[in-house]
């Protein structure tokens, strides 16, 4: 036996039940809508009016303060990052390397695809500073002075 069951045209009882329910008891529920948000309910239902402003000539385009050039400078990063950043902003511009624990040795690893990185650095900084990959540093070799001489062969001061 096969029964056919078609979509009665018109909304259903139970959806018009719920929606008298809901017409009936809208004031409440607007005032518990209000209390929850703090009055935000209301306000937003409110239709904003914006002040027209008559005779005046608005034009926005880019940005109003100009945008100071980039001061580069080289860090060492306490993670052992070594980064160009700007030294007015603070952001970082470039990764440079890391400075990597190998048999109890700290060694600063330029940042080039023969050492694993995804993203490395340019072929004209990975030659300025191919002779300080591996760069061993101890008590008389600081990070300070890595970041002083990848700074001078870079030209970054």
């Amino acid at each position: 036996m096969v029964e056919i069951i078609s979509k009665r045209d018109g909304p259903r009882r139970e959806d018009m039940q719920v929606k008298r329910l809901i017409e009936q008891n809208r004031s409440t529920i607007v005032r518990l809508a209000d209390q929850i948000s703090g009055g935000g309910y209301s306000a937003s239902r409110k239709p904003r009016q914006q002040p027209k402003a008559e005779g005046l000539i608005i034009h926005v385009g880019g940005s109003a303060a100009p945008v100071a050039e980039a001061k580069p400078s080289i860090q060492v990063t306490m993670n052992g990052r070594v980064i160009s950043k700007d030294q007015n902003t603070g952001r970082q511009l470039h990764h440079i390397g890391d400075i990597r624990n190998r048999g109890g040795d700290q060694i600063f690893v330029l940042a080039t695809k023969q050492n694993g990185f995804f993203s490395p650095v340019d072929e004209t900084v990975a030659e300025a500073l191919a002779g300080l990959d591996g760069s061993r540093l101890a008590a008389t070799y600081t990070e300070e002075e890595l970041a002083a001489d990848i700074g001078a062969k870079l030209g970054i001061d």
